[in-house]
């Protein structure tokens, strides 16, 4: 979170009554509570690291306007969270505390002022600090005595942890005896897993039918933290040592000193620990650092910024769970720079040719990150479809050190490109004129951002594509045959389904044929006969599920939903389109009339019942089914027909998908995006910026009772 997120914290804080704010904390409280546990407990985190740091800064501004609300009991003076009930537990001598954030250059300056106040230095006085990455892992706490491992802790609440002893031996990085060491040597770092070796565990989880981990700190937590300490050692796990609690006698006068004594004694230190003359040169080292993120091959998540003089550390000393000599400068959360290793070209369900980058793997916002969006060739050429610049002009090529970010959850995308580390051998991306996949033109039409295969059904991508979306939540949604076995089924020479109806011919088809279902990778005699019910299932349909299943470009669920409800059964709809001529005649101008179809959409949906080949794919498949009639709106008397109507956060009554239905069956519009156009939010729990968003601009916000009600229950 930036400094101005902050400051704009503060002033609504301001703002409160005692009343708002102890709802407010209590509130907070809870949800930073309940992301502490599911974090450090159960290596589940349910929130990204920005969003548990927004709601951690909210809390601590709420407590410095109204201290009374700070207690023993608050987050804010927790560290980690409580042990495991499964492991023994171990009293550390002395406690392992956490760190406090910057988030901005500002924050980093303001911390070193607050360094020479307290030590009473002017502004000029010399300062070293140590600089080093900050591994996104697991604490762990190792003691030796006279040299020998003897305990191995996790933080826990930073009292007292995990007892992890026999995992923590199966770890390479950390060595069973020590030569030289003093008689009491606490050694404290991070247990971690690289880049690569993530990779192949997730591989061998999902070959062996079990869950795959988010990213490589909950895959680190998950193996440090077994029973069964020979999980743990077919783990291939990491550890670098950082700090230390207690000494029976010190490392070194400095910290930079006693880093590498550790090293000297047989730890794995990091590299990139620099010293440095200052606030400026801190900073430099940030950059630098997070220049060589993606290249590190493990996960960091900001730099670790320290005092360098022992003695001044011990002169400083700690707050209630942080130490005053020491900050974590983070990364922006949902940003980070990598390299851009091959372009490729996929080829999407309407014929779209979609470039995108393949990645060195790089954690953005909780999520290893290897693919990113190119949006279109324009994009990748450093201009918007009109032709303006974008990223001041710059385009993007192979070798390219690209800046990826994943704000909202949404596909990873290409913010900038570094130039100064462009490759010289680096050449302008050519955009291919011919389809990957069929060898067919590839065609920008006038006015289109998007070049198309002219394939269409003998494209095998577009094929494949649009049978996976056939099969999708919103269209057909057939329980045991998805993308992957739509893949699979597409190749199968013996029972293939290479269009719509062949699903529904499948069981007979079965029937005939000597090499069964049941007998194929992935299928037994019950499985099977499950897809045959499934299957079975869905021959009856609902209007608005059939035309969106169809794959017409332009026509989404909304779309779809709104055309069966204006001609109300398929025999009207097939009828109407048949006769429509794009262009002309009472059904294409019956056909625009309808609100919130405009010309594009209509002449999507009159081809695609105009070309030959497609038609008579819809025939084949329309002849399987028993098509449902749609509900018309009942908007005589609705106190919603014509409003467009916003849900977001978690419904409780009712399913989001209900939800919509019924707002739409009363004559509304849903949307899922606010805008000036919305008329009424209906916000449940979690309601986040959507809500905020209807608030900036003053539309109606009501709860889900509330909406009930409005509707009549």
């Amino acid at each position: 979170m930036s400094g101005g997120a902050v400051n704009g914290a503060e002033e609504a804080v301001d703002r409160l009554t005692i009343e708002a704010a102890r709802t407010e904390w209590a509130r907070i409280a809870a949800e930073v509570a309940r992301a502490n546990k599911a974090y450090h407990t159960e290596d589940a985190p349910e929130i990204s690291d920005a969003d548990y740091d927004a709601l951690k800064r909210r809390l601590q501004a709420i407590e410095a306007r109204f201290p009374g609300l700070a207690s023993a009991g608050s987050p804010t003076q927790a560290v980690g969270a409580a042990p495991s009930e499964t492991f023994a537990k171990v009293a550390h001598r002395v406690r392992m505390l956490s760190l406090e954030n910057a988030f901005d250059e500002a924050e980093v300056r303001e911390f070193d002022d607050r360094v020479r106040r307290y030590l009473n230095l002017p502004a000029d006085a010399p300062l070293d600090y140590t600089a080093e990455p900050k591994i996104d892992g697991l604490s762990l706490s190792l003691r030796y005595e006279e040299g020998v491992l003897v305990q191995a802790a996790t933080r826990g609440d930073g009292e007292t942890g995990e007892n992890v002893t026999g995992n923590a031996r199966t770890i390479a990085d950390i060595p069973e005896r020590l030569d030289g060491a003093p008689g009491v040597l606490e050694v404290r770092g991070e247990v971690y897993m690289s880049h690569a070796d993530f990779a192949a565990l997730n591989a061998r989880q999902v070959e062996a039918g079990a869950k795959t981990f988010a990213n490589p700190r909950n895959a680190a937590a998950g193996s440090l933290r077994q029973l069964d300490a020979a999980i743990t050692a077919a783990r291939p796990l990491r550890f670098f040592a950082y700090a230390w609690g207690e000494l029976s006698a010190p490392l070194d006068g400095t910290q930079k000193g006693a880093i590498d004594r550790l090293a000297a004694l047989g730890f794995a230190t990091n590299p990139l620990t620099r010293l440095c003359d200052g606030p400026d040169a801190v900073l430099a080292s940030y950059r630098e650092i997070e220049q060589k993120r993606a290249t590190l091959g493990y996960d960091i998540d900001g730099v670790v910024y320290k005092v360098n003089d022992l003695a001044y550390q011990a002169r400083l000393g700690f707050r209630s769970t942080t130490p005053r000599w020491a900050i974590a400068h983070k990364f922006p959360a949902e940003l980070a720079w990598t390299r851009l290793e091959a372009i490729d070209i996929q080829v999407g369900r309407t014929g779209a040719l979609s470039p995108v980058a393949r990645l060195t793997p790089v954690t953005v916002g909780g999520v290893v990150v290897s693919n990113a969006t190119l949006h279109n060739e324009d994009y990748i050429a450093g201009r918007s479809a009109s032709g303006e610049e974008i990223r001041g002009g710059k385009d993007i090529r192979v070798g390219d050190w690209v800046q990826v970010y994943r704000a909202g959850d949404v596909i990873p995308k290409i913010a900038d490109v570094d130039l100064s580390q462009r490759p010289e051998e680096a050449v302008p991306y050519v955009f291919p004129t011919v389809c990957p996949e069929c060898g067919s033109d590839a065609v920008r039409e006038e006015g289109d951002a998007v070049r198309r295969c002219t394939g269409g059904l003998i494209c095998p991508a577009q094929a494949v594509e649009k049978l996976k979306h056939f099969v999708s939540r919103g269209a057909f949604d057939i329980e045991g045959l998805g993308a992957k076995q739509i893949e699979m089924f597409f190749a199968d020479p013996d029972l293939p389904i290479r269009e719509p109806a062949d699903i529904f011919t499948l069981q007979a088809r079965d029937a005939a044929n000597l090499t069964k279902l049941e007998n194929r990778d992935g299928f037994g005699e019950k499985s099977a006969g499950n897809l045959f019910r499934a299957i079975e299932d869905r021959r009856k349909i609902g209007l608005g599920r059939l035309i969106f299943a169809l794959g017409i470009r332009h026509v989404g669920e909304s779309a779809a939903n709104l055309l069966a409800r204006n001609y109300g059964s398929w025999a009207a709809f097939e009828a109407a389109m048949t006769a429509a001529a794009v262009g002309e005649g009472p059904e294409w101008e019956a056909l625009n009339a309808i609100d919130g179809v405009g010309a594009v959409l209509a002449a999507s949906v009159v081809n695609a019942f105009h070309q030959a080949a497609e038609r008579a794919s819809i025939d084949r498949l329309v002849a399987h089914l028993d098509v449902q009639e749609a509900a018309r709106p009942q908007t005589e008397g609705s106190p919603v027909a014509g409003k467009t109507v916003v849900f977001t956060g978690t419904l409780e009554k009712m399913t989001r998908a209900e939800a919509k239905a019924r707002a739409e069956a009363l004559g509304a519009k849903v949307a899922g995006s606010v805008s000036a156009k919305t008329d009424l939010v209906v916000a449940g729990p979690g309601a986040g910026s959507k809500a905020k968003q209807a608030e900036a601009l003053g539309i109606e916000i009501i709860d889900e009772d509330a909406w009930l009600r409005l509707i009549g229950g």
